[in-house]
């Protein structure tokens, strides 16, 4: 490091694994050995790190070997859906403590269910501690400096709530809040790709979003809004009126919501997904053709995202995604076909392989980065 290293980047350095004596830290980061002592103590104090079993020796005394202590705090978190909330409580290497799952609508509003979710909280917090930081993941678009809901997908009643002082007020420790999408993207690339730095998640469920990691981090956009892939239209979806006023999103011809309406207009006897889970099982044509179509028509949107983002992997979550493979099979065929060959030469499009924990994974990242790069 060519200026003064901080005592976060002595954090992270131990983290990684980069440098776990007081030597390393020093040849690392040229720091002098008061310097280097003053930072480790600073963390031993916090209870950041801990002095591990003494290391191999090069000559004499053995070094002394430092570990990040990840019980040295905890963090509250929560991913939001529209009728399924998950609770957890993680520690500060985004492992969980202890989680559980509400049923809760969403559109009873943030008084209701941010209350839920305290409540839960502090039931869970008994006997634990300190609390270091809360994350929550919010089915809404996020103007994220300031954990604002700008523009919720299925959360009307939430637009324009600003989320963090009203979770302060009760757990003063730092908040952050930010799009359910961005989260479990974030949760995708640490736990299963942590060597592909550009990712395209993409939730198929009630609505559709995306969240793109690019170059490591994720890409928010300058208001929050980007990822919202929902409502960009495809060709010939038939004229149907999306939500926001516009005609043929992806969103209101190939999210979950518009896949039951096209089969019950086809006369088909479905309530919910699982409905039509046992309809795609059971090989009914009309099913099939009505999901692969949608998947076509979601392709096309992800091919365009491919050519402009030049991810190494589209990763396809959410029920839909997960319950559909006729779905993911449509997706795969139009953005081989409608990408460049550039794009698309070592592009892998895969099934999320963590499923809807991945959403308590990333609310967790997204705390401990904050909190333990400030260090």
């Amino acid at each position: 490091m060519s200026r003064i290293a901080t005592t976060g980047e002595v954090l992270q350095l131990i983290r990684s694994g980069e440098a776990t004596t007081r030597a390393e830290i020093g040849r690392v980061t040229a720091l002098s050995r008061p310097a280097v002592t003053h930072r480790v103590n600073e963390l031993l104090q916090r209870g950041l790190v801990v002095e591990d079993a003494e290391g191999p020796s090069t000559g004499g005394r053995p070094p002394v070997r430092l570990r990040f202590n990840a019980s040295g705090g905890v963090v509250a978190v929560a991913s939001l859906g529209a009728s399924r909330t998950q609770i957890a409580l993680c520690d500060l290497a985004g492992g969980v403590i202890e989680r559980t799952d509400l049923v809760i609508d969403v559109e009873e509003g943030p008084d209701t269910v941010l209350g839920l979710v305290m409540d839960t909280w502090e039931k869970l917090l008994e006997g634990r501690g300190p609390l270091a930081g809360v994350g929550l993941g919010v089915p809404a678009t996020v103007e994220y400096a300031r954990g604002r809901t700008e523009s919720a997908r299925v959360m009307a009643s939430w637009t324009g709530v600003e989320i963090p002082p009203r979770i302060a007020k009760r757990f003063p420790v730092p908040v952050l809040v930010d799009n359910d999408v961005n989260v479990i993207a974030m949760g995708e690339h640490r736990d299963v790709y942590p060597d592909q730095d550009d990712l395209l998640f993409v939730k198929v469920s009630t609505r559709i979003g995306a969240g793109v990691v690019s170059s490591g981090k994720i890409m928010r956009g300058a208001l929050g809004a980007a990822g919202e892939i929902g409502h960009i239209p495809v060709r010939d979806g038939g004229g149907v009126l999306c939500r926001c006023g516009n005609l043929d999103c992806v969103d209101s011809v190939a999210s979950g919501t518009a896949i039951l309406r096209i089969l019950r207009e086809r006369g088909r006897d479905v309530e919910t997904l699982a409905d039509v889970t046992v309809l795609v099982r059971q090989g009914d044509a009309e099913t099939m053709a009505v999901v692969r179509q949608a998947g076509r028509w979601l392709g096309e949107v992800i091919a365009s995202a491919v050519n402009l983002l030049n991810p190494s992997v589209v990763v396809l979550g959410g029920d839909v995604a997960e319950m559909f493979q006729p779905l993911v099979s449509g997706v795969r065929e139009v953005v081989y076909q409608r990408s460049t060959q550039l794009a698309t030469r070592s592009l892998k499009i895969e099934r999320s392989r963590l499923g809807p924990g991945a959403g308590i994974t990333g609310c967790a990242l997204l705390v401990i980065d904050r909190i333990l790069d400030e260090v």
